[in-house]
């Protein structure tokens, strides 16, 4: 009898090797051979932005045959190029992807249809009406402890999910997070995912948010997604983030010294969590050591956490948005409409012949 418990781990953790085994050969599948073009613009009636960001804009639509209403991601095509199932945002400095061949639907925007013009990419996704957990963390102020944990649980899930599969997602912040329909997480916006097997230097993420490694140009795997876990816990608990300044320089200077202040109301063990997480030292660092993520799964703050139960989306959420209907954007801030320009010519006609 003493060593169920520890058998029902063991079975548990099986289970989890051969579910993300069969999620990397699936992806793997769709990396080689990308789906095409699969609707026309046409089929969709424009409604509202929902979110403007670097990249471009985001839209509520409504596909005129069957009702659904969808998000539409909107990137101009200068700014993108395409190569093998990614798409590859372009700026001055570096070059970002935006992963959109497969994620697990369980955790992710899914994209359904993918839309082509003379000048724009469109990307039509599921629309989740609760609206970003930025927006809601700022009404709140902060959350409980307890939900907090039911947030960053899903988060340590979604980036064992992504980091099983080479991805980096090095983008985590609130206002990446939308809040479903169960009050469950849905992490949107890969502009900045990358698929990295060793270490890589691109310099790019929110500055809050950057791991130390980032800001020193050092080279960086896997591990900047726990240290911006940290970050999102702490600011979860906090209302605020643990590095903040007026500017980014300064904001940097702080994250390189990783000196961290914890409010008076944290508990003991989240405490402990977070210095693991907001650790410099890569040698001693949650998520980034010999036992990988159960480090973090194991650890006290973690201790009341079904997993199983988290994945299955059995455990009652802390707090539902409210919604009227499936179109409604009553969870989302308003936002100065732009008339969609398309050019008469073609843009980056070679770049995007296959997609």
């Amino acid at each position: 009898m003493g060593n169920a418990p520890t058998a029902r781990k063991g079975s548990e953790m099986e289970s989890v090797k051969e579910f993300l085994a069969k999620a990397k050969e699936d992806f793997l599948k769709k990396w080689e051979n990308p789906s095409q073009n699969t609707a026309s613009l046409e089929q969709f009636e424009r409604l509202k932005t929902l979110g403007t960001g670097s990249f471009g804009r985001v839209m509520l639509v409504k596909h005129r045959e069957t009702g659904q209403h969808y998000a539409m991601k909107i990137l101009n095509k200068q700014k993108v190029s395409i190569t093998k199932g990614i798409v590859q945002v372009l700026n001055p400095q570096t070059k970002l992807l935006y992963v959109f061949v497969f994620v697990c639907k369980r955790w992710f925007l899914i994209i359904f249809f993918s839309i082509q013009d003379n000048t724009n990419l469109y990307m039509i996704m599921e629309y989740v009406p609760g609206g970003e957990m930025f927006s809601h963390l700022r009404r709140i102020g902060r959350f409980s402890e307890p939900h907090a944990r039911f947030y960053a649980a899903q988060i340590v899930l979604t980036f064992e999910y992504l980091h099983a599969l080479d991805l980096i997602y090095r983008d985590l912040k609130p206002e990446n997070l939308l809040i479903d329909q169960q009050g469950y997480i849905q992490v949107t916006d890969f502009g900045f995912a990358k698929r990295v097997k060793g270490r890589t230097w691109t310099l790019c993420g929110t500055p809050e948010y950057l791991a130390p490694e980032i800001i020193l140009s050092k080279g960086y795997n896997k591990a900047v997604d726990w240290w911006a876990l940290g970050v999102l816990v702490y600011e979860m608990a906090a209302g605020y983030p643990p590095f903040f300044a007026d500017q980014p320089i300064q904001i940097y200077e702080k994250i390189v010294s990783g000196k961290v202040r914890f409010p008076s109301h944290f508990s003991s063990d989240l405490k402990d969590l977070l210095r693991n997480l907001l650790q410099v030292d890569l040698t001693k660092r949650f998520g980034n050591l010999k036992n990988g993520v159960n480090d973090i799964k194991g650890h006290k703050w973690f201790a009341t956490t079904d997993w199983i139960a988290i994945y299955q989306k059995k455990v009652e959420a802390p707090f539902v948005p409210k919604f009227k209907g499936p179109g409604d954007t009553s969870n989302f801030d308003d936002y100065e409409e732009e008339e969609i320009r398309v050019s008469f010519s073609e843009k980056c006609a070679k770049e995007f012949a296959e997609f």
